[in-house]
């Protein structure tokens, strides 16, 4: 039976190492495009004896599965406790609740094509009489809007490369800074070794606030002044990791919109200089989307990745929205892997996507 409508019935309220030859060759190459106004600046984090809260638990326990549905509460109100008020003493399905059930999908922006496929699925159940009631709702809904999700559940694989690069890119306002705060806690507690690379010098705040989350997670940055080749920092910051044998480097990068093109041609140019260290550098080009902006950010992410690459989305701030059904249009529209939602302000609120266990909290 529905969860919304139980709920309706009792209601609740440093220095690179010695290069071979070839790798020489290449640096300098490199070094030709990003050369360092200044030496950059490796801040070690301090030694603390104050522990990191224990994190979440990151599986489909039940007490994981009833934060998640805590945090989608906004996007769940706009859609399922609607429902509860048209489904309450209803005994049968029938057309005038697929049509309802239409509205309440396209009220929490899960998209047109997306809206359309779960309709027409249920109608086809609902002629072949397999749609007797609320409960065989609940379940069909549940494997349509799971089966949709599904190809978006690619967990990020950081073995296949060490450092493993992943550069964050993303308008202003989206959480980027923080949401690499929160990865980099989450690598750490899979005993990954992380850095930081302070990429964003635009923002006079930003390298501070990125050294901030390194001292926090116990994690070096690399960083130079305002105004410095992000390129370079980047650059510096992979050397380092190589020489320290450091497992990931997570980049982040200046807040900007697509049709600045001077700046997506500085991401151009940050992808074309660690390519010259790693072809296959940077292994990872995650955007963070903030849910908030439903379809306008949807927009912005596409034209992200038709002019450098992106490999994966970061969805944040889902736990401040009625519009979590974005999750849905970006399966239809973008294809791209969903590697990470945030539901929280917690340093375990940013979590693996995982389609059954959002669709579930969902609906709940």
């Amino acid at each position: 039976m529905f969860g919304f409508l139980k709920r309706k019935q009792k209601k609740t309220t440093p220095e690179a190492p010695e290069q071979a030859p070839a790798e020489q060759a290449a640096t300098q190459s490199a070094a030709a495009e990003a050369v360092p106004a200044e030496a950059p600046v490796v801040s070690e984090p301090r030694t603390s004896t104050e522990q990191e809260p224990a994190p979440a638990d990151s599986g489909q326990s039940d007490s994981g599965q009833s934060d998640l549905s805590q945090s989608l509460e906004k996007t769940r109100r706009t859609f399922a406790d609607g429902m509860a008020d048209f489904l309450l003493g209803r005994k049968k399905i029938d057309q005038e609740l697929l049509d309802e059930l239409e509205t309440r999908l396209l009220s929490a922006d899960v998209g047109m094509d997306a809206t359309t496929t779960i309709i027409d699925e249920l109608q086809n159940s609902l002629s072949r009489k397999a749609l007797n009631d609320v409960e065989a709702l609940h379940l069909k809904l549940t494997e349509i809007m799971t089966r949709i999700l599904q190809p978006c559940e690619q967990p990020l694989d950081t073995s296949r490369a060490k450092p493993f690069v992943i550069l964050v890119v993303g308008i202003n306002g989206a959480g980027k800074t923080t949401s690499i705060g929160k990865l980099a806690h989450h690598f750490k507690q899979q005993g990954k070794s992380v850095l930081l690379a302070a990429g964003d010098t635009f923002r006079a705040a930003a390298v501070e606030q990125l050294q901030t989350w390194g001292q926090r997670n116990d994690v070096p940055v690399v960083a130079q002044g305002t105004g410095a080749d992000p390129a370079s920092v980047i650059f510096d910051a992979v050397h380092s990791a190589s020489s320290k044998n450091i497992d990931i480097v997570i980049a982040d990068t200046a807040g900007r919109l697509h049709t600045q093109d001077n700046l997506m041609d500085e991401l151009a140019k940050i992808k074309r200089v660690l390519g010259k260290i790693d072809p296959e550098a940077p292994h990872e080009t995650l955007i963070v989307m903030d849910a908030g902006f439903g379809q306008n950010a949807l927009h912005q992410v596409q034209q992200f990745h038709d002019s450098i690459g992106l490999t994966g989305l970061a969805v944040t701030k889902l736990d401040g929205t009625a519009k979590g059904g974005i999750l849905f249009s970006i399966a239809t529209s973008l294809k791209l892997p969903v590697r990470f939602i945030g539901v929280g302000e917690g340093i375990n609120d940013l979590r693996p996507f995982r389609a059954r266990e959002f669709v579930e909290a969902l609906l709940d």
